[in-house]
């Protein structure tokens, strides 16, 4: 079974006013196979610790480690990452002009493998994804989220996770935005993913209506670049009926 686990981290990103450290010593375990909800409020430092997985070179990691199965994940390249197995889900998808929805697809996939997959059952696979999310097949023909509303987007990188097959993913606020139909079938095609590979699931999110749909096994609470507080999923209703501010108004909060 493989293991992400973050030892210790502390990151800081470099602002007009200077250094602002926004991880101060974040410890995490991820088992393949088990959902982990990050909760907390805005600046808590949830999304920086998704990009510092990820390998984005804005965050500036001072010290401590992220390992896969006992490997540095920091001291990889952000390509070399992927094909070992993490996949992030941005809370804001970017557009990529000039590249087909069915080229990013197929160039990634046979980037993770090494070789270009079977043309028809990809085909195969791909449109039975699609139809799944309820997402038209003239998707396919179309540049990467460009034009996309903010729903399509999300279907979109759920697609990609459902067809990538990661080991580990990271959903950051994928719930943003989504209507209720939309958090639903977005919902369905995450336990999919998770319950056809045993994938280990890091879903980022400030609100509980998402984890009534992906049932988290943990939850962890981020305050002020650390993890304030974690239990099971009861921690998430808590968090429903209580808010941060016992949190926030709690000074023995480390």
């Amino acid at each position: 079974m493989s293991v992400l686990q973050v030892k210790d981290l502390h990151v800081s990103v470099e602002t007009e006013q200077g250094t602002k450290h926004i991880l101060k010593g974040v410890n995490l375990t991820i088992k393949q196979g088990e959902i982990h909800a990050i909760m907390g409020p805005n600046g808590s430092g949830k999304s920086t610790l998704a990009y510092t997985i990820a390998g984005h070179p804005k965050y500036h990691v001072e010290s401590g480690s992220v390992t896969l199965d006992g490997e540095e994940v920091l001291d990889m390249s952000i390509d070399a990452r992927a094909r070992a197995g993490l996949f992030l889900a941005m809370q804001y998808p970017v557009e990529i002009p000039g590249v087909k929805v069915a080229d990013f697809l197929r160039t990634a996939k046979t980037a993770l493998s090494g070789e270009a997959p079977a043309l028809r059952p990809w085909i195969k696979e791909v449109n039975s994804s699609m139809k799944a999310l309820r997402m038209d097949k003239a998707f396919s023909d179309r540049n990467v989220n460009e034009g996309f509303s903010g729903g399509e987007k999300k279907r979109n990188e759920i697609l990609q996770l459902e067809l990538l097959k990661p080991r580990f993913a990271i959903l950051d606020e994928t719930d943003s935005g989504l209507d209720v139909d939309a958090l639903k079938i977005v919902s369905e095609g995450v336990n999919r993913a998770q319950e056809s590979t045993g994938l280990g699931l890091l879903l980022i999110t400030h609100y509980t209506r998402i984890l009534r749909y992906i049932k988290p096994d943990f939850v962890h609470v981020f305050v002020d670049g650390r993890v304030a507080e974690q239990g099971g999923p009861e921690l998430a209703d808590r968090l429903e009926n209580e808010g941060y501010d016992r949190f926030l108004t709690d000074t023995s909060v480390v």
